[in-house]
């Protein structure tokens, strides 16, 4: 277990092995979000017990903690604790021999600070722990991170966490829009890793930083970043339980708790950071990051904690191409259609016609004919009749559509809602059998910590949210319909007013994707940022040490960037493919990537290629001649996009350069296809006559070892220079 190999790596007396040798790894997993961003599902579910590609929340913590070595996990329930308690009891995590899971339940906490004070009167924690949220999912190895935190608790006892942070290149769609996060600006110590300074943009200024003189002044070497990502994963010691404790105001764990450290002079207590390069890790913080991390579940970046694993006993589910996961008991008729990046969970049933793709469908729902899902998410048990159609939507369990209702972009329905007949639920409203509250709760933080009704009705049926458990069959009062006149004829359920935040906040915490116009000025603020250049006339970069004459520009870091820039590109490239996003908007993107990276059009041209190339690599396809075909439609769609970043014959010379690279190293399997694709590309107009023969020419001055595609290309060459002469 990752505590015991830490052991071995650690230094210091007899006594200081044997205490981290006895001592089991612990953790305290927060199982309620003290917010309101997934209102109004969760005035009847707890956010940890939502699916996430058909399997609640939790299970994905509760796994990674386990395969990480922590032997003992406190899990603080608060709001529907019942609910969480009952699906813990009734797991496969109560009951194992090496990994104990005890719940812990409060009534009246109405924030993180008040389950720390509440856990710390409990006694329980006995060493340095694990503090986490119930809607974590990674798979990083905690070995390191605990090695580095002991180091550093022996030779300072102040060193009292280490936050888990994680690379993400400032790019304003991949970045902080892609989670729906406010921006993060952070200072570390580049030597120690200490973190000196934490705000994010909610509580900046149009973006800009103020550091205290003081901080400059103490700390020889800063770095200052916007290009960090928060995992929410912290390793802490029992003091960090005793300063809530001693620290009433003290109620959110960044705002007040890190905050208040850092800007603590008298005690001295120091927070550490710890950054993972190629681990995974993120919270879900609003329907925005579920939309992104159940993505990335499908496109298996969390691997091992993906759909066909039995990581914790979900149903046999198969992986098929283009990233397709299917139940082995469903209802296909042949006639429909699975796109790619979709999942279907058990018992369900789909009609003759009907088309899905990038959605997780769940166990038992009954899906009709000439039906259109496009990004959606449908829960369990959910009945959708012909002719209805949904984008990028949230379908909760037991919701019924009536034939030919619309959902628009951003609609978030709840149980058990039924749209009537040819309905169009307007673009990012909510739905629920509750009626919306009157009054605001007091404290932003709290989702619904007290677990009766409050303020909450939902029409006809008083009493507690538990009475949704049973069937709406018995008449309709006057609430219910006034209801159903909301949703459509046969419709039952309240559509919310939109909130303060406005349509901004709706589409911003939203699972569809940015509007157009939207993205257009969220992608010119970040590259007028970008282009704000010093008295010098060199552009800022977007993170970089405040240390007098240093200069961080090794071979190494250069590599790494691109490497992470490539990545970025074709994940950009591949949302185009799968979400039909227009050329125009993918050239922004792009355009605001190169900026954050300070690359020029040629690194473009080449990482779009190189993700062009992939795609056709990845298709299915049997004999080398259908993969020259595949390249050919691939390329053929998106010319335009590429011919953007190929102003000049040097741009072209460079991809050529690229492709002769690809068929080296990362996609070997074009390496006897070299010349085929070359013709292709000259013939599709992406390249021109000239770039070929003057890369030829450079090539001629190669060693030999270099010239392996020039031979292959001899007679192509030879072909070319013979029409030039005869013009």
């Amino acid at each position: 277990m990752v505590a015991k190999k830490g052991n071995r790596g650690g230094v210091g007396g007899e006594d200081a092995e044997e205490e981290l040798t006895r001592v089991p790894l612990q953790a305290i997993l927060l199982a309620d979000s003290f917010a309101t961003l997934f209102r109004p599902i969760t005035l009847e579910r707890p956010k940890v017990l939502l699916p996430l590609v058909n399997a609640p929340m939790i299970d994905y913590t509760l796994a990674w903690l386990e395969s990480a070595g922590v032997e003992e996990v406190f899990v603080f329930c608060c709001a529907h604790s019942k609910q969480v308690i009952d699906y813990l009891e009734n797991s496969k995590w109560f009951g194992q021999p090496s990994f104990s899971v005890t719940t812990i339940e409060s009534y009246n906490a109405t924030s993180a600070g008040d389950a720390l004070r509440l856990i710390y009167e409990r006694h329980v924690i006995r060493g340095d722990f694990i503090l986490v949220t119930g809607d974590t999912v990674s798979n990083m190895s905690l070995t390191q991170a605990l090695k580095e935190h002991k180091e550093r608790r022996r030779k300072d006892s102040n060193a009292v966490m280490t936050m888990v942070i994680k690379q993400s290149k400032p790019s304003p769609i991949t970045h902080q829009s892609r989670l729906g996060t406010e921006e993060l600006f952070m200072a570390i110590d580049p030597n120690t890793k200490q973190l000196l300074y934490y705000e994010d943009k909610a509580d900046t200024l149009k973006g800009t930083v103020s550091l205290d003189k003081a901080l400059l002044i103490d700390n020889s070497s800063i770095s200052l970043h916007n290009d960090k990502q928060d995992c929410y994963i912290d390793i802490c010691c029992p003091e960090v339980l005793s300063l809530f404790t001693d620290n009433f105001d003290y109620q959110h764990l960044r705002r007040h708790f890190v905050k208040g450290l850092l800007v603590d002079d008298i005690m001295g207590y120091k927070i550490f950071t710890h950054e993972i390069h190629s681990s995974y890790a993120a919270r879900i913080d609003n329907y925005r990051s579920y939309d992104a991390v159940s993505k990335d579940i499908i496109q298996r970046w969390t691997y091992p904690l993906v759909p066909d694993v039995q990581f914790f006993g979900n149903c046999v589910t198969k992986l098929e191409r283009q990233g397709t996961y299917r139940a082995s008991d469903i209802g296909l008729s042949r006639s429909a259609k699975i796109g790619p990046f979709t999942v279907i969970g058990s018992g369900t049933t789909i009609g003759n016609y009907t088309e899905v793709a990038n959605s997780v469908i769940g166990e038992g729902c009954i899906i009709g004919s000439n039906v259109s899902i496009d990004g959606c998410y449908i829960w369990d048990k959910v009945t959708i009749e012909d002719g209805c159609k949904l984008k990028h939507a949230i379908v909760c369990d037991g919701v019924v559509m009536k034939s030919g209702a619309i959902l628009e972009a951003g609609v978030v329905l709840s149980f058990k809602v039924i749209i009537g007949q040819q309905f169009a639920v307007p673009a990012y409203s909510k739905v629920s059998l509750f009626q919306q509250p009157v009054t605001q709760d007091s404290d932003e933080e709290l989702e619904y910590a007290d677990n009766s009704s409050g303020n909450i009705e939902i029409a006809s049926i008083p009493n507690t949210p538990e009475k949704l458990e049973e069937d709406l069959t018995t008449e309709l009062s006057d609430s219910q319909i006034q209801a159903a006149s909301e949703v459509g004829n046969g419709g039952a359920g309240f559509i919310w007013s939109v909130s303060e935040g406005g349509h901004e906040e709706g589409w911003r915490h939203s699972v569809a994707p940015i509007p157009a116009d939207r993205l257009v000025e969220i992608i010119k603020n970040a590259t007028d940022e970008l282009e704000i250049s010093n008295e010098d006339g060199n552009i800022l970069p977007p993170s970089g040490e405040l240390e007098p004459g240093s200069v961080n520009d090794s071979d190494e870091d250069v590599r790494d960037d691109f490497a992470h820039f490539e990545k970025e590109v074709e994940a950009t490239f591949l949302r185009a493919v799968h979400e039909n996003i227009k050329e125009d908007h993918v050239v922004l993107e792009v355009n605001s990537l190169r900026l954050s990276y300070n690359l020029t059009s040629s690194d473009c041209a080449g990482a779009l290629f190189y993700a062009m190339m992939k795609l056709a690599l990845d298709t299915p396809h049997g004999s080398p001649g259908e993969l020259v075909k595949t390249v050919a439609s691939v390329i053929a769609k998106w010319k335009k996009l590429l011919k953007y970043y190929l102003p000049s014959l040097d741009e072209e010379i460079e991809v050529i350069l690229k492709f002769e690279e690809m068929c080296l190293e990362s996609t070997k399997e074009y390496s006897s296809l070299f010349v085929q694709v070359l013709h292709l590309l000259y013939d599709k107009d992406i390249l021109q006559e000239d770039a070929i023969l003057n890369w030829a020419a450079e090539k001629e001055e190669a060693d030999e070892s270099d010239k392996l595609f020039l031979k292959q290309a001899e007679k192509f060459i030879q072909w070319l220079n013979e029409a030039s002469e005869e013009e």
